[in-house]
């Protein structure tokens, strides 16, 4: 089985759609979907990710099924040096880094910080849930740390969503904490991410991740990939 998770276009945040540069990426990315066989196609229900699907749907004429728990993983947290708000994945490396619980796989959820954030609590559940979900349908029951390849197949599942989102996802299906990926690794706008089942003993399936945060059909279109998401360094602008 494959499971493709593709992160939105370029985002207007403001209105929740698509910058013009983002209509493009989302036009390139429809002309690589389009030549996949699909068995379901999944949907974030916020606007940017709708936008962005709607371009590889009209060409195809399918409709995804959308699902409220693969909206943004945006659940804010107590940030424990200034106590305001702020996302649960956007922390200073010389905090997180220091936090040995927020590497843990199976515990960072309990961290004092997290558990700040009633919502992200219960959303945490909602997206391993959901995603446990769609696998059952498609013949992979969770078993441990694992899944039972109760009907084992060559399906394609696309789930169209978000940064976050996606990483707490591959967090639960790959068993590595979703700060460690939050703040360590990065997906572009319309990238393509595949997961693959590998059966090695029958009857037990395990996902690797065969392909991440790919954008090669913007380079074959010739559109720059968007740092979108991509944290604004600080430099030194200092001449010596």
């Amino acid at each position: 089985m494959k499971l493709i998770l593709i992160r939105h276009g370029d985002p207007d945040y403001v209105n929740d759609n698509l910058t013009e540069k983002g209509r493009r990426e989302a036009e390139l990315l429809s002309r690589r979907v389009s030549q996949w066989e699909v068995k379901d196609f999944y949907c974030s229900p916020l606007g940017r990710a709708k936008a962005t699907a709607a371009y590889s749907m009209e060409k195809i004429n399918r409709t995804p099924i959308v699902c409220d728990w693969l909206q943004e993983f945006y659940y804010p947290v107590e940030d424990p040096v200034t106590g305001n708000k702020r996302i649960a994945w956007d922390f200073m490396p010389a905090y997180w880094t220091t936090q040995e619980l927020l590497y843990d796989k199976d515990h960072w959820i309990d961290h004092p910080v997290m558990k700040t954030g009633a919502e992200l609590q219960k959303a945490y559940q909602d997206v391993c849930s959901g995603i446990d979900g769609i696998l059952r349908e498609h013949g992979y029951e969770r078993n441990g740390r694992y899944y039972r390849a109760v009907k084992p197949n060559k399906d394609t599942v696309v789930i169209f969503c978000h940064l976050g989102v996606s990483f707490v996802m591959m967090s639960h299906i790959l068993g590595v904490s979703a700060p460690l990926l939050w703040q360590q690794f990065f997906i572009a706008p319309t990238s393509v991410t595949l997961l693959c089942t590998e059966e090695r003993e029958q009857g037990n399936a395990a996902f690797r991740v065969k392909m991440m945060g790919d954008v090669s059909h913007l380079l074959n279109g010739g559109e720059k990939p968007s740092d979108s998401g991509f944290f604004q360094e600080t430099f030194d602008t200092e001449v010596r």
